[in-house]
């Protein structure tokens, strides 16, 4: 279990745990203990506004720098491969193409737009939060259940290597079941601590949209590109950590 912490701190964050083993066994409890390490990136960004709320700043300029302490804490992998990915589905090519778009190091024009406007809704939605602290942890760990969902069984890898083909396929659906019932108790508690019932609902919302979001992005993904790879799942990631964030602020 400690490899697999190790090896999904290593995949997701900055941190330097060093990832030590890396097979696919190791590379399955690394998935189904990505949302777990959700609690540093969001736990970074939650410090800024944390810091932020001393120093006396607005929420729009607090939230656009806990965004981007969450971006630094990945090294900015999970935007890229959102980036990536719509300009891979954007390009309307065939997969095999569409998968070389997605492989090179610039940017078209459909990643542009789809970061910039990703980018926009998560500060907007951080900033119009009751509690921003709390939901950028709750959003983070939402977004990164996205991962033993894509993992699960019966998900191929779009090309033989890569991150892809190291993680797809590894996680049995009920292990991703377990998981997420972990999670919407996890974020259940959470929202319950600072908002009671309402605050509990809002959580285990947030929950549901951010994994009902990344399985259609997957499902799409998959029919188009034949299957994922590490860019799809840096996407599913963001996708799902935005409307976890869009969910909090849009329930009464």
């Amino acid at each position: 279990m400690i490899a697999g912490l190790r090896l999904a701190i290593t995949l997701l964050t900055v941190v330097p745990v060093g990832a030590g083993r890396v097979d696919r066994e190791t590379a399955r409890r690394a998935m189904l203990l990505a949302p777990a390490v959700g609690l540093i990136t969001g736990g970074a960004a939650a410090l800024v506004l944390l810091a932020g709320d001393l120093l006396g700043l607005s929420p729009l300029p607090a939230a656009a720098l806990a965004v981007a302490a969450t971006a630094a804490a990945t090294r900015a992998l999970h935007l890229d491969g959102l980036a990536d990915l719509a300009d891979g589905l954007g390009s309307g090519r065939p997969a095999a193409e569409a998968l070389e778009i997605m492989k090179r190091s610039d940017i078209g024009p459909f990643g542009v737009v789809t970061l910039l406007l990703t980018l926009l809704v998560q500060v907007a939605a951080l900033a119009s939060a009751p509690d921003p602290a709390g939901a950028v942890l709750i959003a983070s760990v939402a977004g990164r259940l996205a991962l033993p969902w894509a993992c699960r069984t019966g998900v191929p890898a779009a090309r033989p290597g890569g991150l892809g083909a190291l993680v797809a396929g590894t996680v049995p659906a009920r292990a991703a079941a377990v998981g997420t019932a972990a999670v919407l108790v996890a974020a259940a508690s959470a929202g319950a601590a600072s908002g009671g019932l309402g605050g509990a609902l809002h959580g285990v919302a947030a929950v549901v949209a951010g994994t009902a979001a990344a399985l259609l992005l997957l499902r799409r993904a998959v029919r188009r590109l034949g299957g994922v790879t590490g860019d799809v799942l840096g996407a599913l990631v963001e996708i799902a950590t935005t409307a976890a964030l869009i969910a909090l602020i849009s329930l009464p």
